[in-house]
């Protein structure tokens, strides 16, 4: 008896707080001229700041608190992409001026960071009023990053690679690589 009482409060709570929650969130999103795909799942505490960048794929699943920060003029170009069936972790935070591309069965742990841009730091002025670099990033399709990643401008990560918890990724990586550390480097390959 105790197994059907605890399976149905958990299908209580998931339909109180996943499906329902998330069925509101995605009407309010579209509304505010999101692009949201079928089967999309958003967490609570899911924000975007421009929501009209914002295109996300069919089946994906974001958990609580995500932020979708596009740190730039208002505009109706499309700046974040998500790919389908993509998977994103509670308190992944993507801080971007320029543009990220996620191709498609994405998973980005807990924590991960993407920022496109930064800040001069020459001594002439104060560092705020600096201008600074931006480039795109774009993770291949089929890309597995751990657990607090962060992902630094100009950076694409090959279809197939695998990210270790806690890396710097700073630069390419290519298709089928495993990388980790600050700054991440190549440790291993994966092999059919």
């Amino acid at each position: 008896m105790r197994s059907l009482k605890e399976s149905l409060h958990k299908a209580a709570f998931r339909i109180r707080h996943y499906w329902v929650g998330s069925f509101l969130r995605v009407c309010k999103y579209r509304i505010l001229g999101m692009e949201i795909g079928s089967d999309t799942t958003l967490g609570r505490g899911f924000h975007a700041s421009w929501p009209q960048c914002v295109t996300i794929g069919n089946k994906c699943l974001f958990e609580p608190n995500i932020l979708f920060k596009v740190d730039a003029k208002w505009s109706l170009e499309k700046r974040i992409t998500i790919g389908n069936n993509v998977f994103i972790g509670t308190g992944a935070e993507f801080n971007i001026s320029h543009q990220i591309k996620i191709g498609d069965r994405c998973l980005i742990a807990s924590g991960c960071k993407f920022v496109d841009h930064d800040h001069g730091f020459e001594q002439a002025g104060p560092i705020s009023s600096q201008g600074g670099e931006f480039g795109a990033i774009e993770i291949e399709n089929d890309v597995w990053l751990g657990a607090n990643v962060i992902v630094l401008r100009s950076v694409q990560i090959g279809a197939g690679s695998v990210i270790g918890a806690g890396a710097v990724v700073t630069k390419n990586v290519p298709s089928n690589q495993i990388w980790a550390g600050v700054p991440a480097v190549k440790i291993a390959e994966r092999l059919n």
